[in-house]
């Protein structure tokens, strides 16, 4: 799938086959594919079984280098002390040579005068002190070797002989020469014998493809409903609009069935799951039911995970390497319905098993409501239902166990509740949203950073015409919002562009036009402008005159 042609360009000079990959196909993807798929890419393995000392063994490539190694020192071992042997043999006769020249005429009269071979041998050696191999070879000596030139020649080769003998005794007495020997003539065979490599030789690994290497990385809108369906979505389904604008259907509903919450995330990113009564699972974003249309319902998260009838997903936190976040000093802040808050060390949760684990131990009146990823040099900011919010740093909570519970983040009226806990970034401005289509963007800067477990200061003007905060988040510049109504209905919205900056204590313009008995039900933000702004508008309602 995405390949659009395929072109054999092969000529005299090789191979070449070029492929085509359709305007929406993923290159990654199709080459991972036909890496795994296809005689592309292919792995051969050799069985290196030897014989090392006489015992067969399957070595590895550095064991066979070091027997390859051994067996060179061997023969050069045993070349050098049969060469010096040789020598030393070639050398005594020679000193026999040069003995009977320095006494020629003596030799020859001796010989001469014997009466048979046998008494001028034993004269030789008697008068000499001739070895019985030198005084053969003074006798098998040819006359003509008695020149003056042949002579020397005698000579010359004697004192070369001697060299050699020094040469191999030095060599067999030192290791460390028989290895510098090795170097060198097997630098002698390359140049010699060798030739340009037609291979390449890369220092990774082949892949061993997973299911993840096969799935490209993509911008995707996950949804969950109140009753319990998530699915993944394309972000760029859902066109850019105007505030104010009522939307498009986002997510087919179920009877009295609500979008609760919504994510912007990558396919390859980690999703956490918490549950209201404390739990957490783990799923990467793609395990998720995917639909190309916006309407369908998406799955029943039961279907995904174990989570217990009596229980229902609160909070969902987007970690894009639990891995890497915990060599990195990361931490797991979590909010309760009631105020309170805890923080964990996340490297609590790199390891999630399938049945889940205890995130947070809570009392039977509170929920968790909120999960977010900090460092230590953090601050976080609580917002409840009617407005109030507090900032404090995350030095203020000391670090528990993953099992313990939490301490008092804000003190809350009889009635509220906690509906948001956001990490705050210097950049970034916060957006609060009311369940009546309210919102606006304020500073971090106008909120005062106090001790937790105060009531905070307003950050939202909540009447009967804004109705409570539904939630509230960080968000940077460039991005964007998706609002999700009780019936389902989305519309996403240029945050700088259609959502004002305003002071903390005020009540923030409509940003979407709500039915009577509609409300809203979620928000989220997406930071991937670059695929966002695709050209894919639509005409809006225009916004209501003055």
């Amino acid at each position: 799938e995405g390949i659009g042609e395929i072109r054999d360009e092969s000529d005299r000079h090789g191979m070449r086959i070029v492929i085509e990959v359709r305007r929406d196909g993923q290159p990654s993807k199709i080459l991972n594919n036909l890496y795994k798929y296809t005689a592309m890419q292919s792995a051969f393995y050799i069985n290196m079984l030897a014989l090392v000392d006489g015992q067969p063994r399957v070595i590895n490539l550095k064991e066979a280098l070091n027997c390859y190694i051994e067996f060179r020192r061997e023969v050069i071992t045993r070349r050098s002390q049969f060469d010096l042997q040789k020598a030393k043999d070639r050398a005594h006769i020679l000193e026999g040579f040069r003995i009977a020249l320095d006494n020629l005429d003596e030799v020859i009269s001796t010989i001469r005068n014997s009466e048979s071979v046998d008494i001028a041998r034993n004269s030789l050696m008697e008068k000499f002190s001739l070895s019985p191999i030198q005084v053969q070879a003074i006798l098998d000596m040819q006359l003509r070797r008695l020149a003056h030139m042949e002579q020397q020649k005698i000579i010359d080769e004697y004192n070369e002989v001697l060299r050699t003998i020094s040469y191999l005794e030095d060599l067999l007495a030192s290791p460390r020469k028989i290895l510098y020997l090795i170097k060198e003539e097997i630098e002698e065979l390359k140049e010699k014998h060798g030739d340009k490599r037609r291979t390449s030789i890369h220092t990774e690994e082949v892949e061993d493809f997973q299911e993840e290497d096969l799935i490209p990385h993509q911008n995707v809108v996950i949804t969950l409903s109140e009753q319990g369906y998530i699915k993944r979505t394309p972000s760029t389904t859902y066109q850019k609009q105007h505030r104010y604008g009522r939307g498009i259907k986002g997510m087919e509903t179920r009877d009295n069935d609500v979008v609760k919450q919504l994510l912007v995330a990558d396919t390859h990113d980690y999703l956490l799951t918490f549950t209201n009564r404390g739990k957490v699972y783990k799923l990467r974003c793609y395990e998720l039911p995917q639909d190309l249309t916006r309407t369908t319902k998406g799955m029943a998260i039961v279907n995904l995970l174990p989570i217990d009838p009596k229980e229902r997903v609160t909070a969902m936190v987007i970690a894009k390497e639990v891995a890497k976040d915990v060599s990195q000093g990361k931490f797991l802040v979590m909010a309760t319905s009631a105020g309170v808050v805890k923080m964990t060390s996340l490297d609590k949760f790199a390891n999630v098993r399938s049945s889940g684990l205890i995130a947070m131990k809570l009392r039977n009146d509170e929920d968790l409501v909120e999960a977010c990823t900090v460092s230590g040099e953090d601050n976080v900011l609580l917002i409840s239902s009617y407005g109030k919010a507090i900032k404090f740093s995350v030095k203020d909570l000391r670090i528990a166990s993953r099992t313990s519970g939490g301490v008092r983040g804000i003190k809350m009226d009889k009635g509220d509740i906690l509906v948001s806990m956001s990490k705050i970034y210097s950049d970034w401005k916060l957006l609060t949203v009311t369940e009546n289509g309210f919102g606006k963007l304020s500073k971090t800067d106008s909120y005062p950073l106090q001790k937790r477990g105060g009531k905070g200061v307003i950050s939202q003007t909540v009447n009967v015409k804004t109705g409570k905060v539904i939630s509230a988040m960080m968000v940077p510049a460039s991005s964007h919002l998706f609002i999700v109504t009780a019936k389902g209905i989305l519309i996403r919205i240029s945050i700088d562009d259609e959502v004002p900056l305003q002071g903390r204590a005020t009540m923030g313009v409509h940003l979407n036009k709500l039915d009577e008995d509609d409300s809203v039900a979620s928000i989220a933000y997406s930071g991937a402008i670059e695929e966002l702004l695709e050209e894919n508008t639509q005409p809006d309602t225009p916004p209501p005159k003055k």
